[in-house]
């Protein structure tokens, strides 16, 4: 069998049976019971939890049942956020939740959500590796999204289904950008320098948001973003953004200063320049952050949402700021 038709495998074929389930009427004490009772090995383990139909309710993390009161009902304990596979998923489908969610398995249920099984990390690596070893497992989390990446690509109609969508965000950009330059058309006309620097101004713009968009994905990489994390973010990007975007500024006014002859046209491009550049690492930092929270990829859907974000403010910030002065 070759890879892909591997890949396009019904998961359900490779799930595990012999899962941990407890009951979420059980006490603690009832819980850890019955653990002792089984022969958990040395695979990698979640407890999930499951009603008396066994439809999935809840998953139970081990530092929460080792800390809960004895006489707690595990219900009362357990997160009931689960991600799970239905048993429709391919293989293929199941390599992209381990890399988005980064969890060590997964549980698979049926139509009416009950638990049939389990699949782990082990259907896609032989390699043996310690767990607390975080750098390995991120490498190997990358890994195996780089390699359903690719095979997902290797199919036109899936790779458009997958990338177009996002795409609309660039439409939808252009046109407000259109219909934003339609509004400020005396504007333009009255300072027609304006419109000479504005794939500059743009440019300038959407380079910020990508450097910054790369920075926040790489800084991301194997967490959870949290507000402390996005305000330490925008600490450090921020200012960063003003310095380039005071010296990029500067550089683009005194080109117009000398070619034009006018100051205020000059000082004009390079304060909208600075305004657009801060902004732009603004939503280089948070888009790709609430996209990560939402579980979705930013990797495909952060690039196209950003730079329409970008592009749309360093058009008001320009037109704005022109109509103002001007």
């Amino acid at each position: 069998m070759t890879e892909q038709q591997h890949l396009e495998q019904p998961v359900s074929q490779y799930a595990r049976r012999d899962f941990s389930a407890l009951n979420q009427d059980m006490t603690v004490a009832e819980a850890l019971e019955a653990l002792r009772k089984q022969d958990l090995g040395e695979r990698i383990v979640y407890f999930y939890v499951v009603n008396e139909a066994g439809q999935l309710t809840g998953v139970l993390p081990v530092r929460r049942l080792l800390m809960a009161a004895p006489d707690k009902r595990i219900k009362d304990v357990m997160l009931t956020r689960v991600v799970a596979l239905p048993e429709t998923a391919t293989v293929l489908e199941a390599c992209e939740r381990f890399a988005m969610h980064r969890f060590l398995a997964l549980p698979v249920v049926d139509a009416q959500r009950r638990l049939i099984g389990v699949v782990d990390m082990t259907l896609f690596t032989e390699e043996i590796f310690d767990l607390t070893e975080r750098d390995r497992m991120h490498e190997l989390f990358e890994a195996i999204g780089l390699r359903a990446a690719a095979m997902r690509e290797a199919r036109p109609l899936s790779a458009f289904r997958y990338r177009f969508p996002w795409l609309l965000a660039t439409v939808a950009s252009g046109t407000v950008c259109a219909l934003l330059a339609g509004l400020f058309e005396a504007t333009l006309i009255q300072a027609i320098v304006l419109a000479f620097f504005l794939t500059v101004v743009l440019g300038l713009g959407e380079s910020v948001s990508i450097q910054s968009l790369l920075m926040t994905i790489r800084t991301l990489h194997g967490r959870r973003p949290t507000w402390q994390w996005f305000i330490h973010a925008l600490r450090r990007e921020v200012p960063t953004a003003l310095l380039l975007g005071g010296a990029c500024g500067a550089l683009v006014a005194t080109v117009a200063l000398v070619w034009r002859g006018t100051p205020i046209h000059a000082a004009l491009v390079g304060a909208s320049i600075s305004g657009a550049m801060t902004v732009a690492c603004f939503w280089g930092v948070t888009v790709p952050a609430t996209i990560h929270a939402l579980r979705l990829d930013p990797r495909i859907a952060a690039g196209p949402v950003t730079l329409a974000l970008t592009d749309i403010t360093t058009l008001i910030i320009y037109f704005g700021a022109a109509a103002l002065v001007l």
